[in-house]
């Protein structure tokens, strides 16, 4: 049985709707909801057209940039080695993006090894450290300084892999060795009779590591100064946010020991990215270290641009 409240709820409903047609049938809430949207309507079109703008802007630019990118880097690296390290979050783009770029500027790309995701995690540090001992090339010596696994790693392929002036190579069966060993026990990728001695170590890396990768930016990043540092130099290059916190060049910024040691790039997912990492190794040659992009730490946009305030 329908209770007095009950029928008066009712009441009121009926008589707020038949109100309410009477209003839109007479075009007071119409006229207003039309004008309304109308205007909304004027400023999302104007906000398209700004955006148009916009795309057309940096496709210019893109364009522009794609086109005086060869001329800028031309000769850079002038017979110069480089051998490409990734990360496990490189992006396959990036990585041969930049081959191109290097082979454009005179240079060579001598292989590549992929950083397994075991290694950078760093879970198995008894046992790199045992295979890293046991493929010293015969007659060198790892420096006492580095205790952590990554520059312990760095540092080792850098003395395999990496020349400079009037320094011999290490020998082809001391290369295969360390390489062998480290592929072996899945810390490194690569494929066989891919990978030749290089002047110069061009690391690649992600963007942002997540909360939970732990040390893995540690790791990284030392490992890219220490490798470095057995050259001619190196460039460690990153995308956007990996110069954020724990990430790999927000490591090697935050160190000055690291960042005198290897150049970083933070927007290699850029054109503009791309090209200063090569214009970054051509100045290692020279022994000129720099922190380029647009992420924290970075000191200039480019290689030869003003400094940042």
């Amino acid at each position: 049985m329908i209770s007095l409240r009950q029928h008066a709820v009712s009441l009121i409903a009926v008589f707020l709707a038949l109100t309410l047609g009477l209003f839109l049938g007479s075009g007071f809430i119409g006229d207003r909801v039309n004008a309304l949207t109308g205007t909304d309507r004027d400023r999302i079109g104007k906000l398209q057209d700004e955006r148009d703008a916009l795309d057309e802007e940096v496709g210019n630019d893109t364009a522009f940039i794609k086109a005086i990118g060869p001329e800028l880097t031309k000769g850079v690296l002038n017979k110069r080695g480089v051998l490409i390290v990734t990360a496990p979050d490189a992006a396959d783009g990036d990585v041969e993006a930049l081959k191109g770029l290097v082979n454009g500027a005179g240079g060579t790309v001598t292989g590549q090894i992929a950083l397994t995701t075991a290694l950078v995690r760093d879970e198995q540090a008894s046992k790199l450290r045992t295979v890293v001992d046991q493929s010293i090339p015969a007659g060198a010596q790892l420096r006492v300084e580095y205790t952590d696994s990554g520059s312990r790693l760095g540092d080792l392929l850098g003395t395999a892999l990496l020349t400079r002036p009037g320094q011999a190579p290490a020998s082809d069966s001391d290369r295969s060795t360390a390489l062998q060993t480290l592929r072996q026990a899945g810390f490194l990728e690569y494929p066989d009779g891919a990978v030749r001695p290089a002047d110069l170590v061009l690391v690649v890396t992600g963007g942002e590591m997540s909360s939970d990768s732990g040390a893995q930016g540690q790791f990284v990043g030392r490992f890219s100064a220490a490798m470095a540092a057995r050259g001619s130099g190196g460039v460690l290059a990153g995308r956007s946010g990996s110069a954020e916190g724990g990430s790999p060049i927000g490591v090697v910024r935050s160190d000055p020991s690291l960042n005198n040691a290897v150049s970083t790039v933070d927007n290699v997912d850029q054109q503009t990215g791309q090209l200063t990492t090569v214009l970054a190794l051509g100045d290692e040659t020279d022994g000129r270290t720099g922190a380029y992009g647009t992420g924290p730490g970075a000191t200039a946009i480019t290689v030869g641009a003003a400094p940042s305030k």
